[in-house]
């Protein structure tokens, strides 16, 4: 009789035990962090502060003595007098007209296109996959293969169209080019995004609005943007990024040309460092744009933030 208590006892012990819930390690949350932590630090945060170290000196890395100069790179960019003066305030220039261009259509154009591929009609699967296919292109293909068909003599544009249009050599048509071809490659992405994000939109919101008596003007005023309000913050700061760090479009489409009026912010840093060995000046350049961009994010946050309140 005592030997099967015992046994019911130790039997109920460990159901008890079975059924209680494990207790995790105080360490457990950061051991899932530490992989990407350390993938973060290797990559982006260790290169960031070692290009701010970069900065504060003379820094050419064909030489062996580098300097220490201070703040002297970063006051070069205010100062009239130095050499870099025109030439970093003429790219930021280059940089901010492009984003100015770009930003607009890139909101507009893909919200217009997910609206549509957001309704059900044949074949719908298929155009959205060809609005996102430019975009798996990496910016060399995409880069070259413009290159070509706007050039001024040889183009095929130029070839099908009426007249004969200076695509890549001079002004207003080389911003055209640039941002034309900008918008066609990337607007699938932001379609995407956009279609994600109506698709969470309650079919009930709309139903409401039509019994209300609204329109399709009212619909997407009061049900379609308000919806999208936590995607349109996403892609307003991602595309506004994407645009003020243009590179290689210009870079080979248009070189630079004419003259240097494209020649956007990025690419004047690349040849500072890269060509002139003036690496400490180039890294400032960075910063200093990274500074700009922080501002205009957190700007672009603070309007989103006061829609909500």
């Amino acid at each position: 009789m005592a030997a099967d208590l015992a046994v019911r006892e130790q039997a109920g012990t460990k159901q008890r035990a079975a059924g209680r819930p494990r207790r995790t390690g105080a360490l457990t949350p950061y051991l899932y962090v530490l992989p990407y932590f350390a993938v973060f630090a290797t990559f982006v945060l260790a290169p960031a502060v070692y290009g701010l170290w970069i900065s504060l000196h003379d820094w050419d890395y064909l030489l062996p003595g580098k300097p220490f100069v201070g703040l002297d790179n970063y006051q070069a960019l205010f100062d009239s007098s130095s050499a870099v003066f025109d030439f970093f305030w003429e790219s930021m220039s280059a940089t901010g007209i492009f984003t100015v261009l770009s930003v607009p259509l890139l909101l507009a154009v893909p919200l217009l296109i997910a609206l549509m591929l957001n309704r059900s009609f044949p074949g719908r699967t298929f155009f959205r996959a060809v609005y996102f296919a430019p975009y798996v292109l990496g910016v060399a293909v995409i880069g070259v293969l413009w290159r070509f068909l706007l050039d001024p003599n040889l183009g095929l544009v130029n070839a099908i169209l009426p007249g004969s249009a200076p695509w890549t050599t001079a002004l207003p048509w080389a911003w055209i080019s640039l941002v034309g071809v900008t918008v066609w490659w990337t607007l699938g992405f932001n379609a995407v995004i956009y279609l994600a994000g109506l698709q969470d939109i309650p079919r009930e919101l709309y139903e409401a609005a039509r019994i209300d008596g609204g329109g399709k003007w009212a619909e997407f005023r009061h049900v379609t943007l308000p919806g999208l309000r936590p995607v349109l913050l996403f892609v307003v700061v991602n595309t506004i990024l994407l645009s003020a760090n243009m590179f290689g479009q210009s870079y080979l489409i248009t070189q630079g040309a004419p003259g240097t009026e494209t020649r956007t912010a990025i690419m004047y840093i690349a040849q500072v460092g890269l060509r002139d060995y003036k690496m400490g000046s180039a890294a400032a350049m960075s910063y200093l744009l990274t500074v700009c961009l922080l501002i205009i994010s957190a700007f672009v946050f603070r309007l989103f933030r006061e829609k909500d309140a």
